[in-house]
């Protein structure tokens, strides 16, 4: 599930905005992404609406779980479906105006992960228009770690309010969406939950390393001790030279294995963590791998997620011999 490396620039600077003035007032949508296919649960009833629910996602990991929970009752289209594609830095469309312009319900990340995404919403002002900012939902503020869907229970959080949100857009299908929602939670998310309870039972107190800090989040979930310096993961995670100390400090930790396992995002894979792989290989420490966004491109979210966690759980067993 590797991709090719996709070298960050920083991450500070504010994205520029592609639109023409036409797009805030456009009527039809063009669709700028692919619209994320529903897997959880069934569509038994029929609609009380008769309509769905536009919706557009900034990311494709938040669009999955909408589409998922909003089923035949909503439409959803994410803005960000490659995994080439650095959601930090990315230059919407004119065609992404086009469709928030439409959209009756826009979920962003927030946290300084899709500032372009704010400026398209305020562009594209919509009077009835429902804004989801995981940033607000989970009170992190930018500065924080933005990785919110690499922390199962900011994910469980997000669910509730993507449901919540649907039933006041659409009272009338409320117990279609109920059925969704706990569908999804209980079955489709079954495996992803199991791998998180399974590895923290066994590997809790395991310690880590990290190439950035899209880890973090799942690690303290996970019950693993991460090593790396958070400047130095930070550093990386924002496009910025990590210090000549904290540098040393990560590559002392591979060198005389203090680390038992090595996880890194290839959509930021840039000289120094290839070299971090690298080392840890000849040192025989096990690497894992994560990406930002869904891998590969169609993948559920819940399938993106437990592919990750299974190559995690593989290189603990490697590493621990449990």
């Amino acid at each position: 599930m590797s991709t090719a490396p996709v070298p960050r620039t920083a991450r500070q600077r504010s994205a520029r905005l592609i639109l023409v003035t036409a797009a805030a007032t456009a009527t039809a949508v063009t669709a700028a992404a692919c619209s994320t296919s529903a897997t959880a649960g069934g569509d038994s009833g029929a609609s009380g609406s008769g309509k769905k629910i536009q919706v557009v996602a900034a990311e494709n990991f938040w669009g999955s779980v909408a589409s998922q929970l909003g089923g035949s009752h909503a439409e959803v289209t994410s803005i960000i479906t490659s995994p080439d594609t650095d959601p930090h830095d990315y230059e919407p469309t004119a065609g992404n105006a086009r469709t928030v312009s439409t959209a009756r319900y826009a979920i962003v990340n927030g946290i300084g992960y899709d500032a372009w995404a704010d400026k398209l919403l305020s562009t594209n002002p919509g009077s009835d228009r429902t804004e989801l900012k995981v940033e607000d939902l989970v009170g992190i503020k930018p500065g924080g770690n933005p990785h919110r869907w690499y922390s199962p229970h900011d994910v469980h959080r997000v669910i509730e309010k993507i449901t919540a949100d649907y039933k006041k857009m659409d009272p009338a299908d409320s117990a279609y969406f109920d059925q969704r929602k706990k569908a999804f939670e209980s079955k489709t998310l079954a495996p992803y939950n199991r791998l998180l309870s399974d590895i923290k039972a066994k590997y809790a107190g395991t310690p880590i390393g990290a190439s950035e800090s899209i880890v973090t989040p799942l690690s303290k979930e996970l019950g693993l001790k991460m090593l790396t310096p958070d400047r130095f993961l930070n550093a990386m995670n924002e496009g910025a030279d990590p210090s000549a100390k904290d540098k040393a400090a990560i590559d002392q930790q591979i060198k005389k294995k203090q680390i038992k396992i090595y996880v890194y995002n290839t959509q930021n894979s840039t000289p120094d963590v290839q070299e971090q792989v690298k080392e840890a290989k000849a040192q025989g420490i096990p690497v894992a791998t994560v990406t930002e966004t869904l891998t590969p491109a169609g993948a559920s979210f819940q399938e993106w997620q437990t592919a990750q966690l299974r190559g995690i759980e593989r290189a603990l067993a490697k590493a621990t011999g449990k």
